[in-house]
């Protein structure tokens, strides 16, 4: 069995992979002033309430853009599962499918990504990651990730609308059923939905207008199933890409 496990700012997803196929996958969130101790105590937990064991745990591989959080975790294998894991560094990205233009600059979360959605759809294709922050990264004709675009997440911008306003709530994203909002929470969801859906579309297609060419393209994130709907440039629909990336890198590591 395989651990993956992503960390990102908001949420840590993990997930257990055997022969090729995810049992679980969990996300829990993120908490730079948490102890090794409590999240040792979470991640047990969750081993034990899915039945589980931790010996026939061979492999866990590790993505991070917290970085005071790697030494926890990486104490926390150790520890429990007795597992060196493998990090997500600049030192693996020379055996990867792709190549990585900027690799100390690029977060390992979207070389994960990348990495899954080039061995699934090949060259010219973007991942859109909608997660602390949306992202767009684009493969082209070659097999290298020719860029990244970044803007603040669904939920980051949320918050900020939320905690600068003094009458504007933390609301529930989910498509309002106008875009005429009739009240405050129905206002807030017809900006934030669509407007996002459109920024998503207008990226992509300024994209494909600079590389002269249609892309594949495939969103993960949590709030994707939400968004992708509402757009008329995304395909697919993965939310286990990145996951899926780490474990295909975790194979190419051990490669010789």
């Amino acid at each position: 069995m395989l651990l993956a496990v992503d960390i990102g700012n908001t949420n840590i997803v993990m997930g257990i992979n055997d022969s090729g196929k995810w049992l679980y996958h969990w996300r829990i969130h993120t908490d730079s002033k948490k102890t090794a101790d409590e999240y040792e105590i979470i991640i047990n937990s969750l081993l034990l309430n899915g039945k589980i064991c931790k010996t026939s745990i061979k492999k866990i591989v590790v993505s991070s853009v917290v970085p005071t959080l790697v030494a926890p975790f990486t104490k926390i294998f150790n520890r429990l599962l007795e597992i060196r894991p493998i990090l997500i560094s600049h030192e693996l990205y020379q055996k990867l499918p792709v190549k990585i233009l900027n690799p100390h600059e690029i977060g390992t979360d979207l070389v994960a990504n990348a990495v899954a959605a080039f061995t699934r759809f090949g060259n010219n294709t973007m991942v859109v990651d909608f997660g602390t922050a949306l992202t767009f990264t684009t493969i082209g004709a070659n097999a290298e990730i020719k860029g990244v675009a970044i803007a603040p997440g669904l939920v980051t911008a949320m918050s900020s609308l939320a905690g600068n306003t003094a009458q504007l709530p933390f609301v529930h994203l989910e498509e309002p059923p106008s875009v005429l909002g009739d009240n405050t929470i129905h206002a807030i969801q017809s900006g934030i939905m669509y407007g996002y859906s459109g920024l998503a579309d207008k990226i992509i297609e300024k994209t494909e207008q600079e590389l002269q060419t249609k892309l594949n393209v495939v969103a993960t994130g949590g709030l994707s199933s939400e968004i992708v709907p509402l757009t008329s440039k995304i395909q697919h629909i993965d939310k286990m890409l990145t996951l899926e990336g780490l474990k295909i890198i975790g194979e190419i590591a051990d490669q010789k």
